[in-house]
């Protein structure tokens, strides 16, 4: 058993037929998936249990009922083939009769999909562990296969048929993905850091993050800001900005009014530990990321009249300057609108300062994450960059996940 009370790959028994549930859900363009990290991650653990000779049998989801990406797993599996370099096959039943004669007539060493877990009635909503293992769904699968892996610990903070019923009948399993995400995710919270901590805070998503800084409180010495939430703050420090220039854009506003006490909560509590852009940059020509890259201090905006697409030089450099002298960096969010190369400026800096800094680095969320690949920058030069977004919000801020636990309790048990 693991550190982090579940038993992992390197307790599974050998010639195992193991059900395994990834977290391969893409972006969908004209009905098909694209390829991301997910698949070269998943990858990995797939392909490390069917080189040891166990039958694997593979579980994922892709998107929600009712929507555009709401599709079948078929192309899914053609990616994953290329990345494990393997055959899988794919069969379009979760758990019918197509689902349960494929499985049984696997070889060791060989990979099947099934399909898309939400096209099974069983799988949502969430429900509790003992209810969803009661399911037709977990129990006729069940039957079938000797272990339970989980490696989805994107999806890990869902209560669904296929991440905590299978736990409560089956011998189950961390996977690689699922080790490595929980142990890095939750290191600010479980690890001892001698020197500064960090943490960078960024994205559009201010909720989440404004939440991180308030339940992180005294695990971290300090608080870089940009994105949305930086805007946010200066607003409550009492600068004319993080307001909507457009009402119907509805992208500052409406998390203002969710937020405001909080925001002016953790500063007044850890006002010494965040640090807010002393400039920020704008597109001096018409529309939101056209025309050159321009900048204003803080302190000379007399009003908004420009949408801020990432924050300033100055700003950047010294941010960079408080990494060099950091112990750990947590990431949660882009600085600024890096897809378009004038306004990445503060993300790559940033991370460029990360990646020359002998520091525990840990990089969240698939945007940021993005930008690794986009600026040249490497993945083996930062501990560990995740693929997980929801999962990574509840780590942070100490939330418990379905999943995890689920694992857990089997290990107890």
């Amino acid at each position: 058993m693991s550190t982090h009370g579940f038993d992992t790959l390197d307790d599974l028994a050998p010639d195992q037929r193991v059900l395994v549930r990834l977290d391969l859900n893409s972006p969908v363009e004209d009905g098909k998936p694209q390829d991301n990290r997910r698949f070269d991650r998943h990858a990995e653990t797939v392909r490390e249990l069917a080189d040891a000779g166990h039958r694997v049998v593979l579980l994922a989801h892709q998107g929600r009922p009712g929507r555009d990406d709401f599709v079948s797993l078929s192309g899914h599996a053609e990616i994953l083939a290329d990345r494990v370099g393997r055959d899988v096959e794919f069969v379009a039943d979760t758990h019918g009769d197509d689902a349960v004669d494929a499985i049984d007539a696997l070889e060791p060493g060989e990979i099947l999909l099934l399909e898309n877990t939400r096209m099974c009635d069983d799988e949502l909503p969430e429900a509790d562990p003992t209810t969803k293992a009661d399911s037709e769904f977990v129990r006729t699968l069940a039957a079938h296969v000797d272990a339970y892996v989980n490696d989805a610990y994107s999806a890990a903070h869902r209560s669904h048929a296929s991440l905590v019923g299978f736990p409560e009948v089956l011998p189950s399993y961390a996977g690689r993905v699922m080790a490595t995400e929980y142990a890095a995710n939750t290191a600010i919270a479980n690890r001892e850091f001698d020197g500064r901590v960090t943490m960078v805070v960024g994205g559009t998503k201010a909720t989440d993050v404004i939440e991180v800084m308030d339940a992180l409180g005294e695990s971290v010495d300090d608080f870089l800001l940009g994105g949305i939430a930086g805007e946010l703050f200066l607003r409550a420090a009492g600068h004319p900005v993080g307001f909507d220039l457009d009402p119907e854009a509805d992208r500052y506003d409406s998390q203002w009014e969710r937020n405001h006490d909080l925001i002016e909560r953790v500063l007044d509590g850890r006002g010494g530990a965040v640090t807010l852009a002393t400039d920020l940059a704008y597109a001096a020509g018409e529309g939101d990321c056209d025309g050159e890259r321009a900048e204003v201090a803080v302190d000379d905006i007399d009003e908004k009249d420009v949408s801020f697409l990432d924050i300033g030089t100055d700003t950047a450099e010294s941010y960079a300057d408080v990494i060099r002298d950091s112990e750990a960096v947590f990431v949660k969010g882009a600085l600024g609108v890096f897809e378009e190369e004038p306004f990445s400026v503060g993300t790559v800096t940033v991370l460029e300062a990360i990646a020359e800094t002998d520091c525990f680095s840990v990089v969240g969320g698939g945007d940021t994450s993005r930008a690794i690949g986009m600026y040249g920058l490497s993945e083996a030069d930062f501990d560990h960059v995740s693929i997980a977004g929801g999962a990574y919000i509840r780590a942070l801020t100490g939330q418990s996940l379905a999943g995890v636990e689920a694992l857990q309790r089997a290990a107890g048990r």
